[in-house]
């Protein structure tokens, strides 16, 4: 089993950054695949940015440029970050963390970025 907490949500202008962090219960080395997924009112919930075990990265169109998931590289670290720039109104959701781990999927409870305009 795998628990994932979420912090650092909240409320900015539109323009402005927020970080989202995602502390796992387990080293993130050993978890194939981490992301950020986010999911507005009355939306499905969608890939915004991943990061595998090795470092490599993806991330959805509309937040390319903008958006950067990362890690700290240090062995034992367990904590993956997303550092959320330029924010716009449409960015407004609840983002969840998710962890592929074992063949399973775990996910966070979930944290509210709201972007006003």
């Amino acid at each position: 089993q795998v628990q994932l907490v979420e912090s650092g949500g909240g409320l900015v202008q539109a323009g402005g950054s927020l970080r989202l962090s995602c502390a796992a219960s387990v080293n993130i080395f050993s978890i194939n695949n981490m992301g950020w997924y986010r999911q507005a009112p009355g939306k499905q919930r969608e890939l915004v940015a991943a990061i595998t075990r090795g470092g490599s990265t993806n991330y959805a169109d509309s937040v390319k440029g903008r958006f950067t998931i990362s890690r700290d590289n240090a062995k034992n670290t367990n904590t993956v970050y997303l550092q959320m720039n330029s924010l716009k109104p449409e960015d407004t959701a609840v983002y969840y963390c998710n962890a592929v781990w074992i063949g399973a999927d775990y996910w966070g409870q979930g944290a509210q970025v709201t972007v006003s305009s």
